[in-house]
């Protein structure tokens, strides 16, 4: 009998330490990154512009040589009698947990996918390009307003991305040069919990043209590196799965349940009172 137990606390001891030994290779990040080539790392660095869709804050400028003539297709700006540049005054907001700043100088894209453009109305944005829209403006403007091509620089506002789940701070965070990777994402909510899943990361995502993604990212896997999730885009979610710990530590039992174990355990405790008095009674 004392070699079976013996045998069972070597048993046990092994497997903690099997544990142990294997649970650190679950914590680095893009195990043996170093193994991919230059050449093909250097293949997945284009990084493509955004592409505009509804929701999105445009910030654009529409500049020439002649201001004065530029100026009324500058949201915000007017002429006035003597031909000097004015600006009308500004009203700002600020969504809740972000440091976004909302100007009312700002386009906004509607659900029909278009800005509302000073002097030239609407105009379809959603699914192009900055460089895309940025030539649509100038070919509206000239030469039916201005007699010279004008120069127009659009920068999106709200390139944002949404981290939750198990990481030290959840949050939204924005890009102020429209560019974020996952890695960049992931440092910004603080880096993952001990108990976040590395295997089991979801992005989601929704595109210019309305179509949902769901992936599930692996932080271990080097190809990471190479994958077209790697670069976000504005507004996606990233959402960092609990492991087997964490959700079982987050596991509660029904109350009802719970209650009987109470009221069982209590007899249990009282039976086992009245079965020693009554050996000692004897």
């Amino acid at each position: 009998m004392r070699r079976l137990t013996f045998n069972l606390v070597i048993s046990a001891v092994a497997a903690i330490l099997m544990v142990g030994c294997t649970a650190p290779k679950k914590v680095p990040y893009l195990v043996e990154a170093e193994m991919i080539s230059a050449e093909t790392l250097a293949q997945s660095q284009d990084v493509p512009d955004p592409v505009i869709t509804v929701g999105d804050l445009l910030n654009i400028q529409v500049t020439g040589v002649n201001m004065t003539a530029m100026a009324p297709f500058n949201k915000g700006r007017y002429v006035d009698t003597e031909g000097r540049i004015g600006d009308l005054a500004r009203s700002t907001n600020t969504y809740s947990n972000t440091t976004l700043d909302v100007s009312t100088d700002y386009y906004l894209v509607n659900a029909d996918g278009c800005i509302d453009f000073p002097i030239i109305g609407k105009i379809e944005v959603a699914g192009l390009t900055k460089a895309q829209v940025a030539e649509k403006i100038s070919n509206e403007i000239y030469p039916k307003y201005v007699t010279e091509k004008p120069a127009v620089d659009i920068r999106l506002m709200n390139f944002r991305v949404t981290v939750a789940g198990a990481v030290k701070t959840p949050g939204v965070y924005q890009s102020k040069n429209e560019r974020m990777t996952f890695l960049e994402a992931i440092s910004m909510a603080g880096d993952l919990d001990i108990k976040g899943d590395r295997e089991n990361i979801l992005l989601y995502r929704t595109n210019s043209d309305g179509t949902r993604e769901a992936h599930r990212i692996n932080l271990h896997d080097n190809s990471l590196l190479l994958s077209p999730y790697y670069n976000l885009q504005q507004n996606d979610f990233i959402y960092v799965v609990p492991n087997k710990s964490l959700r079982a530590s987050a596991w509660q039992m029904n109350p009802a349940i719970a209650a009987t174990i109470t009221v069982v355990g209590g007899m249990s405790s009282l039976a086992s009172l009245v079965v020693g008095i009554i050996n000692l009674s004897k």
